[in-house]
């Protein structure tokens, strides 16, 4: 970014900080901190941490799942999903814990739930071989145990402990689709509608393409967003709404959920190089994310989000606003920020921008009425040095 635009993304910054906010500067009330860091590169045993997720749980525990990255900051090789816990609101963390281990492959894309029916912590990741790269799965250069698969795990003691990984592929995973995320990021427990206490995980993969098209199947038409539910409290699964279009105009990727007041959920979507103007992409589902409304469409408000994943949390209360948080520069990853909606996120505003460093993957969580917190990637020299945690009051 150059000196002239980060001047200007300062009094953008100055700007939103002077107009009345939902979210607002560094937290006075709740937690008694303003900022931690549970995740630094290096440490712990680890070359790099990314992939950030983060939920609370029903005894009031903040549980920070990430990607601990053993030979760098690369998506292929050896890959452990990880943990750290806090039980004063984020302020502190307790000592670094292996949920899912690669022994040398990769498993990734948390995508953790508190079952509003029991409590349990649910927690969906997806895995590949190490010595495969996602270029060569989506081009289908590998076999079906090599490529990407789906797992669940499950916590009954508050995130202390997990049940071993349990493969749930088969009833997900499309036989003609090669790429395929969980999230990242929390998934969502629907609390009101016919639906109630079904689970549901935002998700993303990549088609084959036709037969007897000269495609390789890596070009980014061929991703696209889909769903997968649970209602037994995530015992077993199924293939929910699947955007299927591969046209080119708009390409879903990584994928976040919230349930709107009015018992809709709001799927919001990484577009994946789309020729449509714009880097986010929406869309609703009345019937718990077994279908959608409508096909994934840009959301104009949100142009200035660069081609990331990013977050969205519906805040508690009948008028409670919608949050989602991403980096800020159109072009490139920095300057994180939060926006807000008012109208179940048909817009956006931004309400806050947390720092102009580098800036990445995020995800949000409510600490209490009166504060959120912000998992999120950053760094000065680059965007994986840590990841953070930042509480704003909700105003």
């Amino acid at each position: 970014m150059s000196v002239l635009s980060r001047a200007l993304l300062a009094a953008a910054v100055i700007a939103v900080a002077a107009a009345p906010p939902v979210l607002a500067g560094p937290a006075s009330a709740g937690p008694g901190c303003t900022s931690s860091v549970p995740y630094v590169a290096g440490q712990g045993g680890y070359d790099t941490y990314r992939i950030p997720a983060v939920v609370e749980t029903r005894a009031g525990t903040v549980l920070a799942f990430a990607e601990g990255r053993h030979d760098g900051a690369g998506d292929s090789g050896a890959i452990d999903v990880v943990l750290r816990r806090s039980t004063d609101g984020g302020c502190s963390w307790g000592p670094l814990a292996v949920v899912a281990a690669g022994h040398g492959d990769t498993r990734g894309n948390p995508a953790p739930v508190v079952d509003p029916r029991t409590g349990a912590i649910v927690l969906l990741t997806s895995y590949n071989s190490g010595a495969v790269t996602e270029a060569q799965i989506v081009r289908g250069e590998v076999t079906p145990e090599q490529s990407r698969r789906v797992f669940v795990q499950r916590s009954l003691d508050n995130g202390r402990s997990f049940s071993a990984p349990k493969e749930i592929t088969a009833d997900v995973k499309r036989a003609d689709w090669r790429w395929y995320a969980t999230g990242p990021g929390h998934a969502v427990a629907l609390t009101r509608g016919p639906h109630a206490g079904r689970l549901v995980v935002a998700a993303d993969h990549s088609a084959a393409p036709p037969a007897g098209s000269a495609d390789t199947g890596q070009e980014p038409k061929y991703y696209g967003g889909h769903a997968l539910y649970s209602d037994d409290g995530g015992c077993t699964w199924r293939l929910g709404f699947v955007d299927d279009s591969y046209d080119g105009l708009v390409n879903a990727n990584e994928s976040t959920a919230a349930q709107l007041p009015d018992g809709r959920l709001y799927f919001s979507s990484r577009d994946q190089n789309g020729s449509r103007p714009g880097n986010r992409l929406d869309s609703y589902s009345s019937d718990g994310g077994r279908t959608l409304d409508r096909p994934y469409a840009v959301q104009p408000t949100l142009n200035d989000v660069p081609v990331v994943e990013g977050s969205v949390l519906q805040l508690s209360g009948p008028h409670a606003p919608l949050l989602f948080s991403a980096p800020s520069a159109p072009s490139s990853r920095e300057a994180m920020a939060v926006w807000r909606s008012t109208d179940g996120g048909a817009t956006f505003t931004k309400s806050v921008t947390l720092s102009l460093d580098k800036a990445g993957y995020s995800d949000l969580v409510q600490i209490d009425q009166g504060t959120v917190g912000v998992l999120y990637e950053t760094g000065v020299s680059g965007a994986y040095e840590t990841i953070g945690f930042r509480l704003l009051p909700v105003t």
